[in-house]
C-alpha cells in the first residue's frame, strides 16, 4: 500500500454527494414554509422582517459536509460536540485582499485553527487541538485520485489537507474518542468581515507583535484589531516562545474577546444585530448537512458561554511541544492526562 502523498491536495472540489448547488430542493422548501408559516403569526412587523431576515440566512448556508456519510464512527456521546476549523481558504480574496492580508496564494485549503467546542448539561468546554497534533490518520481514500491509504501516523492539519472535512472528522473522533456532531468551518474572507462586522475586537497586548509572515505589526498596549490585523495576529507563531502551542493559545484568548463582542445576549436576541454577523460569515462558511442556523446561533452561545467565565477553555494536554517526527517538527499528547478529558467531553462531565 501506499504512503499517504504530501499535505495540499485536497482543493475543496465537489463533495461525493454534491455541494451547496445541490442540496435537496424539497428539503429546502418544506423547512422555508416552516419559517414562513411561523413568522407570519408574529404580531410585529419588526419581528416579521427578523423572521425574513432568518429564512433568507439559513437557506445561504454551505451545508457541504454529510456526515452521515463517514461510515465507522465513535459512538455518540452526551451533550453536543462541534468542530469549529478556522482554514487558510483564499476563497472570496481577490488578488489585492490577497496581497493586503498577507495570505499569499496558495490553492486550496489547510488548517488553521481546529476547536472541539462541547456544550451540554455542564456547560460549555472549548479544547483547542493544535494542527501539529500527531495523530492517527485512520484509513482513508484519496477524493483526487481515488487510490487507499493504510491508517498512518501523521500531523492532525495533514488530515484535512489529504481528504478535507471528512477525515479530519474521522481523524479527530479516532484520536479523542469524542464523537462530532456538527462542523463548522470559516475561511480568511469570513474570519475577517465578521471581525469587521462586530467593529472590530478590542485585545491587550503584553508586548508589540511583529511577523513578516503574517503581516503583523501590532503595539504593545490595548487597542482595537479590525478585520485585516485580527487575522494577522491569531495566525502569527514565529514570535511565540511555543510555535503553534502558543499561536494556539492567542487564538483562544481572540476567540475569548471576539465572543464577547459578537454573542452577547442582546445581539443573539435582535436579529437586527445578530444576522449581519452572521451574513459576513456565510460566503466562506461550511457546515454539515445537519446544521442549520439555529445551531449556529447555539454554537456561538456555547463559545460565549466557553470564554465569558461560564464554561472552560482548555488546550490538550502535551508531552513534547517538539517532537521530532519524519514529517518535521509536531506536537505530542500527553495520553495519560489527554484520556480523563475525552472521557469526560464524551460522558458529559465537567474536567477534572
Amino acid at each position: 500500500m501506499p504512503s499517504p502523498a504530501a499535505p495540499g491536495r485536497y482543493d475543496g472540489g465537489s463533495p461525493a454527494r454534491g455541494g451547496p448547488g445541490s442540496r435537496n430542493p424539497r428539503r429546502r422548501a418544506g423547512r422555508g414554509r416552516r419559517y414562513v408559516r411561523t413568522a407570519a403569526v408574529l404580531s410585529s412587523l419588526a419581528l416579521l422582517g427578523g423572521a425574513g431576515t432568518y429564512v433568507w440566512a439559513d437557506t445561504r448556508l454551505n451545508q457541504q459536509v454529510d456526515l452521515g456519510a463517514l461510515g465507522a464512527r465513535v459512538p455518540a456521546g452526551e451533550g453536543t460536540n462541534y468542530l469549529v476549523v478556522g482554514s487558510d481558504s483564499r476563497e472570496g480574496l481577490s488578488e489585492q485582499d490577497r496581497k493586503d492580508l498577507n495570505t499569499g496564494s496558495a490553492e486550496g485549503r489547510r488548517t488553521d485553527s481546529v476547536i472541539l467546542l462541547h456544550t451540554g448539561a455542564n456547560g460549555a468546554t472549548m479544547l483547542s487541538l493544535p494542527r501539529d497534533s500527531w495523530v492517527t490518520l485512520p484509513r482513508y481514500v484519496d477524493p483526487g485520485t481515488g487510490r487507499s491509504y493504510r491508517a498512518a501516523p501523521d500531523k492532525l492539519n495533514a488530515a484535512f489537507s489529504l481528504g478535507g472535512p471528512d477525515l479530519l472528522v474521522r481523524t479527530v473522533e479516532r484520536n479523542t474518542g469524542v464523537h462530532v456532531d456538527h462542523y463548522a468551518e470559516i475561511g480568511f474572507a469570513g474570519f475577517v468581515g465578521v471581525v469587521d462586522a462586530v467593529g472590530g475586537v478590542n485585545l491587550c497586548l503584553d508586548k508589540a507583535v511583529r511577523d513578516e509572515d503574517s503581516g503583523a505589526d501590532l503595539p504593545a498596549g490595548c487597542q482595537t484589531l479590525d478585520g485585516a490585523e485580527a487575522l494577522a495576529f491569531v495566525r502569527q507563531r514565529k514570535q511565540e516562545a511555543q510555535g503553534d502551542l502558543g499561536r494556539t493559545r492567542n487564538q483562544q484568548r481572540f476567540l475569548a474577546a471576539l465572543a464577547r463582542k459578537a454573542a452577547t445576549p442582546s445581539t443573539l436576541a435582535d436579529p437586527t444585530k445578530s444576522f449581519p454577523t452572521v451574513n459576513a460569515g456565510l460566503d466562506t462558511l461550511i457546515v454539515d448537512e445537519g446544521t442549520e442556523l439555529p445551531d449556529l446561533l447555539q454554537l456561538f452561545e456555547a463559545m460565549r458561554k466557553a470564554t465569558g467565565g461560564g464554561g472552560r477553555q482548555l488546550n490538550v494536554p502535551v508531552a513534547d511541544p517538539d517532537l521530532r517526527t519524519s514529517k518535521g517538527s509536531a506536537v505530542k499528547w500527553d495520553d495519560r492526562r489527554a484520556r480523563p478529558l475525552f472521557n469526560a467531553l464524551r460522558q458529559d462531565r465537567p474536567p477534572g
